[in-house]
């Protein structure tokens, strides 16, 4: 049996041996997508059964619905998401017509969103934080109406390149401007809620904790809808991250206070809902 990965529009043949899938270009599938880690997970094919492994990437591996850890079984039909990023898994037939090409370790599969447009990396270039800021009242009201419409699909591609850079500067240790870390935060939020992938509620709790301070009551407002929503979220994180304000709470004012408590409560609130 070969096994093939449709994602988007494309289907892509595994050969057997390794398929890597992040956000470097030396991954056979290259995802340009802030969710996804440079190299987030791998796929071990043989010529009976496929397996993916976590490389330990800062938002994991969902399979059906489900966090997994280390290595995984997978079935023909499985659904593994990574990122906001879902891949199928399906089989061809022995001998049966294929017009895909084999992807081997040496090929870099560049997959662009569905809209045509190819995202910016972080490699290629230094964004400029203020044009962000731009950026985002441009596009933010595009996406909001995307949103109100219930086209969470559009929203999450309109806003992937903007989100991306957000979070790789955070990363990089770069000073971001706070209207432009709440801008982003307000919006992953959202799309945490409308598009249930918990990845992106992942994604304001990374941004929040290199910030080390807590988020805008807006944000948690909306962290709180999404609770409701998402399939998975990073309990584990989210705990660190309250932990970590916690640490600050002398300091805290009144405010700041005010929204630690609602952080701790939704921290209880992520832990009762995953059981």
């Amino acid at each position: 049996m070969r096994f093939r990965l449709r994602y988007l529009h494309h289907d892509v043949e595994l050969a057997e041996g390794e398929f890597a899938v992040g956000r470097s270009a030396t991954c056979q599938l290259s995802l340009d997508d802030p969710l996804v880690s440079r190299r987030h997970a791998v796929f071990h094919v043989s010529e009976s059964h496929v397996t993916i492994e976590d490389l330990g990437s800062r938002n994991g591996v969902i399979v059906n619905g489900a966090r997994v850890e280390g290595t995984t079984d997978l079935a023909v039909g499985d659904r593994v998401l990574i990122g906001s990023q879902e891949l199928t898994l399906l089989a061809t037939r022995e001998g049966g017509p294929s017009t895909r090409s084999p992807a081997t370790k040496n090929t870099v599969s560049r997959m662009t969103p569905s809209s045509g447009v190819q995202m910016p990396r972080m490699e290629d270039a230094e964004p400029s934080m203020v044009r962000r800021v731009d950026q985002f009242k441009l596009l933010g009201s595009v996406a909001e109406k995307a949103l109100a419409l219930g086209r969470a699909g559009e929203a999450e591609r309109l806003l992937a390149s903007v989100l991306a850079d957000v979070i790789e500067a955070s990363r990089a240790g770069r000073p971001l401007p706070v209207s432009l870390v709440d801008q982003a935060a307000k919006f992953s939020a959202r799309l945490a809620t409308s598009t249930g992938k918990g990845g992106w509620a992942d994604y304001v709790i990374e941004l929040y904790a290199a910030q080390n301070r807590p988020p805008p009551a807006a944000v948690i407002d909306e962290l709180y809808n999404a609770m409701n929503k998402v399939t998975a979220v990073d309990v584990a994180r989210l705990r660190d991250f309250v932990v970590q304000i916690q640490g600050r709470s002398a300091s805290l004012g009144p405010a700041d206070r005010f929204l630690l408590q609602r952080l701790e409560g939704l921290e209880r609130r992520a832990r009762s809902l995953r059981g």
